[in-house]
């Protein structure tokens, strides 16, 4: 099971897709304390999570991220970080490393310089993330690359399979964008139905080709496509939200993932691990019963679930089918 911890708000960066709508003149006073992080952080490995994402926002802008990934190690848990790569500078990289991070997940969107520096909304964000990237592969850190996928850069994702296979990156994936936070004002740039499953059959088609691991990310339906195609999979299941995956917000609110905002309690009045036991939300998710339309009768329910933010979004109920379901 794994868990992301949007750990702040705060980010150098203003990117136009940004799900919690993070930037450098955010109110960051209510935020979780060290002391809080330390304790959630016990919370998760009591639930039974092995591996701990801490994002942002930039999670690098937090003073106590050696700390908190410390804390993270001390309880048994796999710390790993979600970050925009720009302040990966050698020092930073190694300081991780020696701190026991697992590994980094870089946000890069494009190997046009161009294109990423708009969509981070940021001049000059391209150079220092790819500087930060062989910084954190010269310390010895697993990297991954975070790619958000939209009608204008899907056709380079092949081009950044090969590329990074070179620089030595053990792994891309490709995210599906999901109109929340900023995102809402570009949801016409997402990939749709034909597009959207001809872009995972690629995907999929790739990863016989590359020693990289691909794994489409709010995308659930590579699950019964790799079935189908008779591809072997070391995943199990397509959207893991509220059954071996969550989030917690920077306040303490506890959602069902980063790109859907129902709130599951909030960890400053009741304790991680309770609210991941016992929460109404959490349980109704894991119950295929209650999954609406073709998602609760669908023979793949159990290897896919269906993009739940995607089924919020277009439905207006977390429960209701997967509205580009190539099964309806």
């Amino acid at each position: 099971m794994l868990i992301s911890w949007n750990t702040t708000k705060k980010c150098n960066l203003n990117c136009v897709h940004c799900y919690r709508e993070s930037g450098m003149n955010v109110d960051t006073s209510k935020e979780l304390t060290t002391k809080e992080g330390k304790k959630l952080v016990e919370e998760i490995s009591k639930a039974g999570f092995r591996l701990l994402i801490l994002s942002g926002g930039e999670p690098l802008l937090r003073d106590d991220i050696f700390e908190l990934i410390a804390a993270a190690r001390e309880s048994r848990l796999m710390p790993a970080i979600g970050t925009n790569g720009t302040l990966l500078t050698k020092e930073m990289s190694e300081e991780l490393q020696k701190a026991g991070l697992k590994g980094v997940a870089v946000s890069i969107d494009s190997l046009d310089e161009a294109y990423h520096d708009q969509f981070r909304g940021q001049p000059g964000a391209f150079v220092k993330t790819q500087q930060g990237i062989e910084n954190a592969l010269s310390a010895g850190l697993r990297v991954q690359i975070n790619m958000t996928i939209t009608e204008k850069n899907q056709d380079e994702f092949g081009g950044m399979v090969s590329y990074y296979e070179r620089l030595g990156v053990q792994a891309i994936h490709p995210f599906f964008l999901v109109p929340t936070g900023r995102a809402l004002s570009m949801e016409e740039d997402g990939l749709r139905e034909t597009a959207y499953y001809s872009m995972i059959r690629r995907v999929l088609e790739l990863q016989s080709t590359t020693s990289l691991e691909l794994k489409p990310t709010c995308a659930p339906q590579f699950m019964p496509m790799a079935k189908e195609m008779g591809l072997s999979q070391r995943f199990t299941k397509g959207c893991l939200a509220g059954t071996a995956y969550c989030c917690v917000l920077p306040e303490g609110q506890v959602h069902i993932c980063p790109y859907l905002p129902v709130e599951a309690g909030n960890v400053r009045e009741k304790p991680f691990d309770e609210i991941w036991k016992s929460s109404s939300v959490f349980l109704e998710l894991r119950d295929m019963k209650n999954y609406e339309g073709a998602c609760g009768s669908c023979e793949h329910a159990g290897i896919c679930g269906g993009c739940r933010a995607r089924a919020y979004y277009y439905n207006g109920s977390y429960m209701a089918e997967e509205p580009w379901c190539f099964k309806r």
